[in-house]
Formats: C-alpha cells, structure tokens, sequence
C-alpha cells in the first residue's frame, strides 16, 4: 500500500524532514511505508557500525567508547551494557540477514572483553567483567565510570553472561559458555535476598573488598549507597540458559533464579522503583528508568509461566512505564514519544523504539492490538533520528553507541516478529527462531538454516517467493500475510521456495 503523503519542508525532525499522512500523523522518511524503511534503518545502523574507524591504538571505536564523533575521539569510556546490547541485536540480525559479517562482529566484541575486562578470578567479585575503561586509550577495562577503577556492575554482568549462552550456542565455542558459567556461579556466592532499599546484588561493587560506593546528596546531606537496581531480566536469563543446558550448577541456578524472581515480584513489582540502570547517573540522584521496567515486561511475555498472572503483570508495567515517561513534544504529529529516565526527561530513540516492540508482542500475545498504530508511530518517529549514513543521533544529544545501535535494531527486528507486516513485502527473512541460529542462507530459490536445537519454531516472512517444500520439518503457509510458520525436527532445515507470482 503507498500512503499518501506530505513533506514539511520548514520541519524538521531528527536529520529529516517530517512526513506525515493525511489526517498530519506521522509516517516514515524513507520508502512508502514501514515495511521499507524500518528494513533500511536497520542495515544503514548496522553499516555505520561494522565499517566505524578504529582508535589509534588499533581497537574498534565502538569497542572503547560509548559517543561517536566525526572529528575526533569523545572522551568518554565504554557505555556500560555496550557489547551486550550490541550482541543481543546482533543475533537476531544475523538470522534477519545472514551475513556471516554478523557473527564475526558478535565473536570479536565477546572476545575483546573477555580478554580485556575480566576481574581477577580470586577476587570476592572475581570472573565478572568490568564495564568501562577509565584510560580510554589503553584498550583495557578497569572499573566504573563513576566510582572508579576495581568497581563493577554485576547487572551488567548478568547481561553479557546471557548473551555469552546464545553466543555458545551459535558458534559452539565452549570458551563463551565457560566464561557464562564463571559468571553465573559468582552471581550465586555473592546473592542476598534483598529488601525495599537493597537488591540481590548491588547496583555498583568493588571486585576485591566488596564495598559498594556511596555518595553525598548536597541537598539532604545523607550518604547514598549503590545498593539496588532492578535490572535482573538478564540474570534472569542466564540461570534459565544454564539449567536448561544442564550445564554448571543447574540446581544453584534454579534456587537463584527463583530468590530473585521473589523479590521482583515484592518489590519493583508492587512499588514500581525501576531503577537505576545508567553507568553516568550518580548514586545520589536515584532515577527510574523505561529501559528497567520494559525489560522485565518482555522477559514476562516470552515467559508467561513466570506468573499465572503474566498479562496482568506486563500490562501493568508497560502502563506505568507511559505515566511516568510519556512525553508529548510531538503530540502535533500524532505521536506520545517515551523518555529514557526520570533524571533526564529527554526522549529516547531506543527507549521509544523499545516500549513500542513491547507493546506490539503484548498485542501479539494477547490479541487486543488497541496499542498498534500508536506503536508504530513511535517506531517511526524514532527512525527520523537515523542519517542517510547510518549515523543515529539521540534526540538533543550525541550519537550514542548504545541507544543508537545495540538497544536499537532489537526492537525493530522484535516488532517485526509480532507485527510481520512491518518486514519487507519484497524479500525473504526470518523474524524469530526458539532456537539460535548457527548458519542461516537466502537462495533465490531456497533458505538453509542450521540451528542449535533439534525440535524449535521459526517463523519467516516470504516476500520474494512461496514455499514449495520444507526437508527437516513441517510448515505452515499463510499466503495472505506471506508468514511461513515452521516446526522443525531436525538442527538442519530446507525451505524450497518458489517465485513470488
């Protein structure tokens, strides 16, 4: 479907300008549709990424540093749940696309950290990763952005663990899964029950000593401890990856798995306290955060045995999450834009981007869709601050390497799984897999894939062609929506495909 469009030429928004439909609401700068441009920021982010310059010392820029500039080196250190982002994007991309580039980008961000970020294993902390590097220029992680060199973010350990089991999966280097184990065995030596003002594990901690940082409010003049976060989805994670791999202590993690589970459902739950999350936000100045809340939200949708009460649960999340971070600065093009946290009420193109995909797999888990066109309008606002280059700019701000990138494509690629009319109508592509993928390829008249589990569920949008025949699995063919739902019995699978008309 073309939509009928007009362009405001004295409007801009993000790098273009605005376009909207006939009733002034907004709609994609780029193609004739969603379909067509959601695709195109996805690859155009991706290209700035994998082709971005390196520092002088050799390394990739975005593997020592969290804002992109043209003309010289930021400052500024990794941002803290950087590569993990990155590497949860990525995997989805790799089966959107099947570009072996991507894997190899995925292998060489894990590597580097772990060469070059791991706390010394004797340490009461030791094997976690540290999440910045205070000497941006020596190619080492050493610390914390804000409290210093030794400290660490055992959330974001949590992260790059679960990221560290799809990462083994697809590659089948132990080496990944090894170092998920060392992660996950400490995260359970060093859990506590928690309470109102304290989480399982700290927000900020000291590898060797265990002392958790503390800062002074000039206002109050009290002494605030780095003692909670919620951001456990990712711990979450990692101890359901590994008891189901039945690997490490599958016994320790399910005990783990489900004290932290408790006190989700306690606390944050009930009291909705949804922070912090961000590495440059002080101790002192407490913020909730979207990124927190919808997190657990999507953890709760693709989980719905996690509660008997999932939907209550995931709807009550995301409706808090738009009291307290709605923002209608562009209310004139039809659109509720999403802020990234109460201590910098800025909007956010990965924040709005995600909430959106959250509220999409809502709809596609429940069947009420009320939320789909508002959903959509947030995706596409969010694309508008995406360069014909594939540079992505935070509204007001720098060109973040984390919001722009690895908590960007994710969302993009998760709406299109529950909305497969947002995939391209012209080309073939997998939208969601139980499984990992291992190798995935796009023949004009065929798609090879290679997965980890033998029995999982793929789903494929067909825009260049129609099924013919499946070897290694049944399929079901919807010519309407052009969805190819597959249940596969074997690791490797065959789709024939025939031409479009």
């Amino acid at each position: 479907m073309v939509l009928a469009v007009q362009s405001h030429a004295s409007e801009k928004l993000g790098y273009h300008e605005v376009r909207t439909d006939a009733s002034g609401r907004i709609v994609p700068w780029y193609g004739s549709g969603p379909s067509q441009a959601y695709d195109h920021v996805v690859r155009s982010v991706w290209n700035f990424w994998v082709t971005m310059r390196n520092c002088p010392n050799g390394v990739p820029y975005y593997l020592l540093h969290q804002v992109w500039k043209a003309d010289q080196d930021d400052p500024r250190g990794l941002g803290g749940d950087q590569i993990s982002m990155a590497l949860s994007s990525w995997n989805l991309l790799y089966g959107y696309l099947g570009d072996p580039a991507v894997q190899a980008n995925m292998r060489l961000m894990a590597d580097y950290w772990m060469d070059h970020g791991i706390a010394p294993e004797g340490q009461l902390w030791g094997g976690l990763p540290y999440p910045y590097d205070l000497d941006v220029q020596s190619g080492r992680y050493d610390g914390d952005m804000r409290a210093g060199p030794g400290f660490l973010q055992p959330d974001k350990a949590a992260s790059f663990g679960a990221e560290l089991v799809t990462l083994y999966k697809m590659t089948g280097d132990r080496r990944y899964l090894e170092r998920a184990i060392r992660i996950a065995d400490r995260l359970v030596r060093n859990v506590k029950p928690g309470d109102e003002a304290n989480s399982p594990w700290p927000f900020r901690v000291n590898s060797q000593t265990g002392q958790v940082p503390e800062e002074r409010n000039d206002h109050d003049h009290l002494m605030y401890r780095a003692c909670y976060t919620t951001n456990w989805t990712g711990a979450l994670r990692l101890f359901d990856g590994l008891a189901a791999l039945n690997e490490g202590n599958p016994d320790t993690y399910r005990a783990t798995d489900r004290l932290v589970t408790r006190w989700l459902k306690a606390y944050p739950l009930r009291n909705n306290r949804w922070g912090p999350f961000f590495e440059d936000v002080s101790t002192k100045d407490y913020s909730d955060t979207e990124i927190n809340a919808d997190t657990l939200a999507l953890y709760i949708l693709e989980n719905p045995g996690w509660d008997p009460e999932w939907k209550a649960k995931a709807r009550g999340i995301l409706d808090w999450s738009y009291r307290t971070f709605a923002n209608h600065e562009a209310d004139k093009w039809g659109v509720v834009v999403i802020n990234e946290q109460t201590a910098y009420t800025v909007p956010g193109n990965s924040h709005t981007s995600r909430h959106a995909s959250v509220e999409l797999l809502y709809a596609e888990k429940t069947g009420d869709w009320s939320a789909r066109d508002a959903a959509i309008r947030r995706l596409t606002w969010a694309s508008y601050w995406v360069d014909a280059d594939g540079k992505n700019q935070y509204p007001r701000d720098d060109n973040w390497l984390t919001d722009g990138y690895g908590d960007f494509v994710r969302h993009y690629l998760r709406s299109m799984a529950s909305a497969p009319d947002l995939a391209p109508d012209d080309q073939n592509h997998l939208l969601r897999t139980s499984s990992v993928m291992r190798s995935i390829s796009y023949g004009k008249a065929e798609i090879r894939y290679d997965k980890f589990d033998p029995s999982s569920e793929e789903l494929f949008k067909l825009g260049a062609g129609s099924p013919v025949r499946i070897d290694g699995g049944t399929m079901t063919w919807d010519p309407a929506t052009r969805t190819l739902h597959v249940l596969s019995r074997d690791r490797k699978v065959t789709i024939t495909i025939a031409d479009k008309g």
